[in-house]
């Protein structure tokens, strides 16, 4: 499964489009995680702990989508984005979505 950023894939071109493909996650923070996280933002730097949650939110997410696109008979995802959003205090959603197709190569 080809996944990318962009609208077209270089030597291909797009035989068939399926449409509108997405995968979610919701996470929410861990306590051990968060007093940690807490002392690291007093003290200023990278906060490890969620770098690595929203890490793993979008590997997820990824995975969702593109699953749901394999259900369409798609062999690529074009124009893939991202998008987060807080659902209730201490929980976020990781979403990406964007156009599963059928590619086939240029002659």
């Amino acid at each position: 499964m080809i996944v990318v950023t962009t609208a077209d894939v270089a030597g291909q071109r797009v035989k068939q489009t399926s449409g509108l493909v997405r995968g979610s996650t919701i996470r929410s923070r861990h306590l051990g995680r968060y007093v940690i996280a807490v002392l690291r933002n007093l003290a200023g730097g990278e906060i490890r702990e969620y770098t690595k949650v929203l890490a793993e939110a979008r590997e997820q997410a990824i995975d969702r989508m593109v699953e749901e696109a394999q259900a369409l008979g798609a062999d690529a995802v074009l124009s893939v984005r991202f998008q987060t959003s807080e659902v209730m205090s201490g929980a976020a959603e990781m979403l990406c979505y964007g156009t599963a197709v059928r590619l086939e190569p240029i002659d």
